[in-house]
């Protein structure tokens, strides 16, 4: 029950960033976007990210890269490269940047299957921790939630770390509050069965 009324907490958030969705296209990027998209390309990748450390941005949603671009510009989310990057957006940039994002693939596992008694593990807790109430029942995102299926292992890690210490405060606590009752092993398990999907 608590997943489904932080669900509707994030909906209710629309308004206070509506200013920023408003009249947003979901284009393939021009090529003037594709220029400026080339910075964001190089560490993230055109999909998936190759660098460690780095999120894929392939797939996510548009509300949530807005939100997420619009939290570095403003500094509520500390990321030192994105802080900067964002500094000078305006509305319409973290608009635009946000609908161009969208357009990327998807990222996708190509590597070897998980282990079995990895993946009876991790799917325990998705459900034990209603992951997929959420994140959607694939975990590819929705709305401005965003997607993990298929992320980068050690980012997902780093951020479900970073959500238990607190170190890292969504713009809804429902991160924080799951986060709070995963060991450590529980959280690389999480990791790596939904980097692998």
């Amino acid at each position: 029950m608590r997943a489904v009324s932080r669900i509707g907490a994030i909906r209710g958030l629309a308004p206070a960033l509506g200013v920023l969705l408003a009249g947003a296209a979901l284009a393939a990027p021009d090529a003037a976007m594709q220029e400026r998209l080339a910075p964001c390309v190089a560490c993230h990748g055109t999909g998936t990210s190759e660098t460690d450390g780095v999120p894929s941005l392939g797939g996510q949603q548009a509300d949530y890269v807005v939100t997420q671009l619009f939290q570095f510009r403003e500094k509520q989310r500390e990321a030192p490269p994105m802080n900067d990057v964002a500094a000078g957006f305006s509305d319409d940039d973290l608009r635009a940047y946000a609908d161009a994002v969208a357009t990327l693939p998807a990222p996708a596992w190509s590597g070897p299957a998980a282990d079995p008694a990895l993946v009876a593990r991790a799917q325990a807790l998705v459900s034990k921790h209603q992951c997929n109430s959420c994140h959607g029942a694939d975990l590819a995102g929705r709305d401005a939630i965003p997607r993990i299926r298929a992320q980068r292992e050690e980012y997902l890690a780093r951020a479900l770390t970073a959500y238990k210490s607190n170190a890292r405060p969504g713009y809804d606590p429902a991160m924080n509050e799951v986060a709070q009752g995963l060991s450590e092993a529980e959280i690389k398990d999480l990791a790596a069965y939904v980097a692998r999907l």
